[in-house]
């Protein structure tokens, strides 16, 4: 099945047991993820206020920006958290996947992007509807769990694999990537955390202006 969609806005996040990263900022480690932005949870997400609307202006101008690099071809998401857009899905072509990636990089206040677009035919309708219940899962996992924050997580579920986003100590992303491998269908974890000290964690200030100079880096658990 064809036809390109996006994932506007996603659910709060959940981690990632290792996978390769493309582009992430700066010397912090980056796993993919984020929360829902609005109500009750703008004040208690990690984000500054004017973060939050700059990732999600980022997804809305997503959209617009792939139908121009690659028309309708393939099932592509956008999820930015702290301005670092994970893009997933499916393309036809190796060249589309670059192209996609390039598009997302120009947008403004895009900081970095991690690609794992995979190149092949799109995904179901019904495995789509299989990773929405995957996320909701996980969401439901981290809040049970209790000694996780889980407003902290964005989570995405692409072919059975959970991106984990998020602003997180190195403690709360390996409680959280242990958690997530354990649920059923949960195939593979990917983290695109960016990694703060408990010291940084109680005194988070708003990032400066975005750059786009950001160096690639991954970060394995």
């Amino acid at each position: 099945m064809t036809g390109t969609s996006f994932r506007l806005g996603a659910i709060a996040a959940t981690l990632a047991i290792a996978t390769t990263l493309s582009t992430l900022s700066g010397c912090a480690a980056i796993v993919v993820g984020g929360a829902v932005v609005g109500g009750t949870l703008m004040a208690t997400d990690r984000r500054s206020s004017g973060t939050q609307v700059d990732d999600q202006t980022i997804e809305l101008k997503a959209g617009g920006r792939i139908k121009e690099a690659i028309g309708d071809r393939g099932h592509i998401n956008v999820t930015s958290y702290n301005r670092i857009a994970l893009i997933t899905g499916e393309v036809p072509t190796e060249a589309d996947r670059v192209a996609v990636e390039q598009a997302i990089a120009r947008i403004d206040n895009v900081r970095s992007t991690v690609n794992e677009l995979m190149v092949g035919f799109s995904s179901s309708l019904t495995a789509r509807s299989n990773d929405t219940l995957v996320s909701t899962k996980v969401k439901a996992t981290l809040v049970d769990a209790g000694d996780v924050s889980a407003s902290a997580f964005k989570i995405v579920t692409e072919r059975n694999i959970v991106y984990l986003m998020g602003r997180v100590t190195e403690a709360e992303a390996s409680r959280a990537v242990d958690l997530t491998s354990r649920i059923s269908g949960v195939q593979k974890v990917v983290r695109v955390f960016e990694i703060v000290t408990p010291a940084e964690l109680a005194t988070l200030q708003p990032l400066g202006p975005p750059t786009n100079t950001a160096k690639p880096a991954s970060n394995k658990p």
